[in-house]
């Protein structure tokens, strides 16, 4: 797979693993190939038995688009002798004329499946945005999906998160051109992704400084509680990927962490360990369940203490009957 639209490719491989899991390909196995990358490894990987006898995943993930004369050699002789019960999943950037024409590709086209990425154009974007909507449980009028357009500037990745935000905002499903202009006015005032920034980063007073600013905004807690958790998300699957042997670097590549967030990531994933983050997970389900109305407390001060806690803070947790 080839190209350079992370959403769209990191659906698509999301989508391949779903497929090869239903069949019966239950272990997964992933290669970041950067400079000084060991070519020997990845053949003796394919050549290895799963160590628990089951099907598996080989995933190999370039960082430039060509992998130099050694992974060609391996990447064409795996491909032309794949190894039993084993699927490879070859994943680049774009690719021109000349890299498909290569022949490490060419072989994986004949054996397998080259499946190239294109970028939605700008024309296209609008119908794009207008069907994930839909996707998402909104029913958007034309003049909805172009605000949303205008506003992310080809961004695909902006765009789903714009999609999230009004799917939590907007329950009911309707949305037109005023609503998106309404959610997007709060969201510039004040960026509630600053919240989490500030708590990955340890800095309580000024996280707690910019939720009450959110507030006083009249931001929705939804939409603030949707960004903190987002973060906590990301933490977890960086940290599993850790688990899994990857650096930190490769682990956030992997995950699709957005590169100007990698900087506060870094001294979360240095800070929380598992145990804490499962607790803070949990601590934003109660969040959830008081601006639901299912829990008798101030979702405010829920939210305060939920974000002291990431930022490291020791509070009791109230009990729950």
């Amino acid at each position: 797979m080839a190209g350079d639209e992370p959403l769209i490719v990191g659906e698509a491989c999301d989508a391949i693993r779903a497929r090869a899991r239903a069949q019966g390909f239950t272990e997964r196995e992933t290669y970041f190939v950067e400079r000084g990358f060991d070519w020997a490894a990845l053949r003796a990987a394919g050549n290895a038995m799963s160590l628990f006898a089951e099907r598996r995943i080989l995933e190999v993930r370039l960082n430039g688009a060509s992998p130099g004369e050694a992974g060609a050699a391996v990447l064409v002789e795996m491909a032309e002798r794949p190894p039993p019960d084993t699927l490879l999943l070859v994943v680049t950037g774009k690719l021109d004329s000349k890299a498909q024409s290569s022949r490490w590709v060419t072989a994986i086209e004949k054996h397998g499946l080259f499946l190239p990425v294109w970028p939605v154009e700008a024309s296209r974007l609008p119908a794009w945005i207008r069907d994930r909507l839909t996707r998402a449980g909104l029913q958007a009028d034309a003049e909805a999906a172009a605000v949303i357009a205008e506003r992310v500037e080809g961004n695909l990745l902006a765009a789903h998160q714009e999609i999230e935000k009004l799917a939590l905002l907007h329950p009911q499903g309707k949305l037109d051109g005023a609503a998106v202009i309404d959610t997007v006015a709060d969201s510039a005032r004040y960026d509630v992704l600053q919240v989490g920034e500030a708590a990955m980063r340890g800095q309580a007073p000024r996280a707690l400084k910019i939720l009450e600013g959110l507030r006083q905004e009249g931001v929705d807690a939804t939409l603030i509680l949707w960004a903190i958790n987002k973060d906590l998300q990301w933490i977890g699957r960086v940290q599993q990927l850790m688990r899994q042997g990857q650096t930190a670097d490769a682990a956030m590549g992997m995950a699709y962490v957005w590169r100007p967030r990698q900087a506060a990531m870094k001294q979360a994933l240095g800070r929380i360990k598992a145990p804490q983050l499962r607790n803070l997970l949990l601590d934003a389900g109660r969040v959830d369940r008081a601006i639901k109305g299912v829990l008798q407390l101030d979702p405010w001060l829920e939210i305060e203490a939920l974000l002291a806690r990431f930022c490291g803070l020791r509070l009791a947790r109230p009990k729950i009957a």
